[in-house]
């Protein structure tokens, strides 16, 4: 009897509702309770929610754009912010089966925001086996101010036919950043252009006699500095990159340019420290070139992976807009702007690219600081 009662229960979904056989010489009240067991079962087990949950978003924004089979959210989970938040990207889009996504490249787009992170989540199937693909980004503002998160193109095709494509734009969404200063803002005030200074005038020309003497006496001077250097072998000290770049951020450290307000001297220091570290470790010739130039070379290096490449990018545009915007960083972004130095120092060091240090270890300990 039990046997023929789950049959009945397990294919309710197919057949609905049942009337369940009863065994010969059950009584009324038998009957009745197995009846009312078989209703409590088919509410429970044999319904389907066709709308489902409805969900909560933490989401400020949360723009919908359909076209053909092809349905996006684009979404934001605040609009205004302050110059040291993060403002939190993601797009999801819905597709009927036979039909792939390609999404926006963000950084292509954004000009007043950075990526500080992203993730893809993946891809999943909705209750009408729609294919759901979700992208996140987590983003950073480079300046206070009004602006927008731009707009953005998502194209699609037919998974049988890739040649013929289609696209679904989106629309700008403002976004308003705020600055730390607040209303101390309004009382900066810039100091004016310094007055004219004469120039020094010219003087004697005595000094063209100590000149002479100094030449006289060095010329025998530096013949037996020479000649003793020439008596001795010069044993050539090598050091990794890293152990270099080590001890210029301690120097750097130990300078308090931070504690002294001097932000863009810290800044030029640090952008350096990294630029001859990429100089000595991956053989590429920073120290010269324009962010520009080296941003445009880095992308053809195969060395660093792209993770590394994105760092670097940010980086020096942060380094940049402190140095000529004249961007005033907070104290977690000078501390990151460190933490980033160090740790891509960490994690791209190695014994294997060693840079000659003999020259600053023969003048002495001072100048085998300099090199930090």
């Amino acid at each position: 009897m039990m046997e023929g009662l789950t049959t009945k229960l397990a294919a309710c979904d197919l057949a609905g509702p049942f009337v369940p056989a009863v065994p010969v010489g059950w009584g009324l009240p038998h009957r009745l309770a197995l009846v009312g067991m078989c209703v409590l079962l088919t509410v429970a087990g044999c319904k389907k929610d066709s709308h489902g949950t409805p969900s909560t978003t933490p989401f400020e924004v949360d723009k919908v754009y359909e076209r053909g089979p092809a349905t996006v959210h684009v979404r934001l989970d605040k609009t205004k912010l302050t110059i040291a938040d993060t403002v939190l990207l993601q797009f999801e889009a819905t597709l009927q089966p036979g039909y792939k996504i390609e999404m926006p490249r963000v950084d292509k787009v954004l000009e007043n925001f950075g990526i500080v992170d992203w993730d893809d989540l993946g891809e999943k199937l909705d209750a009408k086996n729609h294919v759901v693909t979700t992208y996140q980004y987590k983003l950073e503002p480079f300046l206070s101010g009004n602006y927008e998160i731009p707009a953005f193109t998502f194209k699609f095709h037919d998974a049988n036919d890739p040649n013929a494509t289609h696209e679904l734009a989106s629309e700008p969404v403002p976004v308003e950043v705020t600055s730390l200063l607040g209303d101390q803002r309004a009382k900066l005030v810039l100091e004016d252009i310094e007055g004219v200074v004469e120039m020094p005038k010219p003087a004697g020309r005595w000094w063209l006699w100590i000149l002479v003497a100094l030449v006289v006496a060095a010329v025998p001077a530096g013949w037996l500095l020479l000649r003793s250097r020439r008596s001795r072998q010069v044993v050539r000290v090598f050091k990794s990159a890293h152990e270099i770049a080590y001890l210029r951020l301690r120097a750097l450290v130990a300078a308090n340019l931070i504690e002294q307000g001097q932000i863009k001297e810290f800044y030029e220091q640090i952008s350096g420290i990294l630029r001859h570290y990429i100089e000595d470790r991956f053989a590429l010739h920073a120290p010269d070139r324009t962010t520009e130039e080296f941003l445009s070379e880095l992308r053809f290096m195969g060395t660093l992976a792209p993770a590394d490449k994105q760092v670097l990018e940010e980086f020096l545009t942060h380094c940049d807009l402190v140095k000529f915007a004249k961007h005033e960083p907070t104290t977690e972004q000078i501390q990151r702007t460190f933490d980033l130095v160090k740790n891509f120092v960490e994690r791209t060091k190695s014994e294997e690219h060693l840079v000659d240090v003999t020259d600053h270890v023969v003048a002495g300990p001072a100048a085998e600081t300099e090199v930090a």
